[in-house]
C-alpha cells in the first residue's frame, strides 16, 4: 500500500504531458491570468490557479507552469511557486504575475492583493522560485493616484530593445516604472499611464517599433488596447479586441509571437464547473492589419492551431 501511495506522490511531482484539444487549454484544473515567455524553441506559460470549481470567491494558493514546442503538445510542471513563499503577504492570495529572464536568472513578479507586488527568483525556469527581497517591491504607497486597497496588482514586465527593464501594473489606474538592472529595485520615479476605461491586467508588447498596451477594460471586463511611440505614452486608444466572456467577470491578456505566429492568451469560465472565480486559460490566433491595428479576436472553442513545422 505504501508503495502505491509513494508512486502516486511521485507521479504528482513529475512533469505531466497532455494535448491541447481546443479551448480551454487545461481541463483538469482551473487556470487564470496567463503570462508567456518564449525561450529558444519553447513557449512557457505561467498561470494563476483557482483552487477548485464553483468557487464563490478567489481562492488562489500557488502558481502553475506549462510549456510547449508546437502549441499542441504541452507539459505541466510541479508548481514552482506558492504564495507562502512571501511571508509578508498577509492576504495569502496568489494573484496575477509574469516571469522574465534577465542576466541568466528568472524573475517572477506576482501580486498578492492588497499586500503589494513581490518578486521571486530562480536559476531555472522550472524553479523552485524564492522570494528575492523578503518584502514587497511595490505597495499601495507607490500607487499615488489610487485610493482603494487593491490598486497594487497585476504586474507585467517589458525588457525593451535596449535592455532596459520596465514594470507596469495597476487596478483602475495604470502605473509604470523602470527597474534597476538587478531586477529587484525600482530605478527612479513611478509614473502613471493614462488610457480610457482601464480596469486592470496590463500587458505590453512591441510591434513595428511601437508599444502596444493591452488591458482589461470596464466591468465585466473586455480587452482593449492603446498604442504609443514611447513606453510612458501618450497612448492612442485603439478599441476593443476581445469581448466579454459571458461566463467570467474578469479576463487577462497575454500576447506573444512564437515561431512566426502571434497568439493571444486570456481566461474565461469555460469548464463545466467554471465561472468568475474558477477560470480557464484560452488561446486564440492573433493578427494585425496593414496599418498595424490588431484584428478583432473572436472567442472560439477551436482555439489556436499547432505551429507550422
Amino acid at each position: 500500500m505504501m508503495q502505491i501511495i509513494l508512486l502516486m506522490l511521485l507521479g504528482l511531482m513529475l512533469p505531466q504531458e497532455f494535448e491541447y484539444k481546443g479551448n480551454p487549454l487545461v481541463r483538469d484544473k482551473h487556470t487564470a491570468d496567463p503570462a508567456t515567455l518564449v525561450e529558444n524553441d519553447t513557449l512557457w506559460l505561467f498561470a494563476g490557479h483557482d483552487f477548485e470549481g464553483r468557487q464563490k470567491d478567489y481562492v488562489m494558493k500557488d502558481w502553475l507552469l506549462y510549456s510547449t514546442t508546437d502549441m499542441q503538445h504541452w507539459t505541466e510542471y510541479p508548481s514552482p511557486l506558492s504564495v507562502d513563499e512571501f511571508k509578508w503577504a498577509e492576504s495569502h492570495q496568489a494573484y496575477a504575475g509574469q516571469a522574465v529572464k534577465h542576466n541568466g536568472k528568472y524573475y517572477w513578479y506576482v501580486s498578492t492583493n492588497w499586500c503589494g507586488i513581490g518578486v521571486a527568483v530562480s536559476d531555472k525556469i522550472t524553479g523552485p522560485y524564492k522570494d528575492a527581497i523578503g518584502k514587497p517591491l511595490l505597495t499601495n504607497k507607490d500607487c499615488f493616484a489610487s485610493k482603494h486597497s487593491w490598486a497594487c496588482i497585476d504586474p507585467t514586465i517589458l525588457i525593451d530593445d535596449d535592455g532596459t527593464p520596465y514594470i507596469i501594473w495597476g487596478n483602475q489606474q495604470c502605473y509604470y516604472a523602470k527597474l534597476k538592472d538587478n531586477m529587484t529595485e525600482i530605478d527612479g520615479e513611478v509614473h502613471q499611464i493614462k488610457v480610457p476605461r482601464f480596469t486592470e491586467g496590463p500587458w505590453i508588447h512591441k510591434y513595428q517599433g511601437k508599444y502596444y498596451l493591452t488591458y482589461a477594460s470596464e466591468w465585466p471586463e473586455k480587452i482593449a488596447y492603446a498604442v504609443a511611440d514611447h513606453i510612458g505614452g501618450p497612448y492612442t486608444p485603439m478599441g476593443v479586441i476581445s469581448e466579454i466572456a459571458g461566463n467570467s467577470n474578469t479576463t487577462h491578456p497575454a500576447i506573444v509571437k512564437f515561431k512566426g505566429q502571434w497568439y493571444f492568451f486570456s481566461h474565461n469560465g469555460g469548464l463545466p464547473d467554471g465561472g468568475s472565480y474558477s477560470r480557464s486559460i484560452i488561446i486564440e490566433p492573433m493578427s494585425y492589419d496593414a496599418e498595424g491595428r490588431i484584428n478583432f479576436i473572436p472567442a472560439t472553442t477551436l482555439g489556436a492551431a499547432p505551429t507550422r513545422p
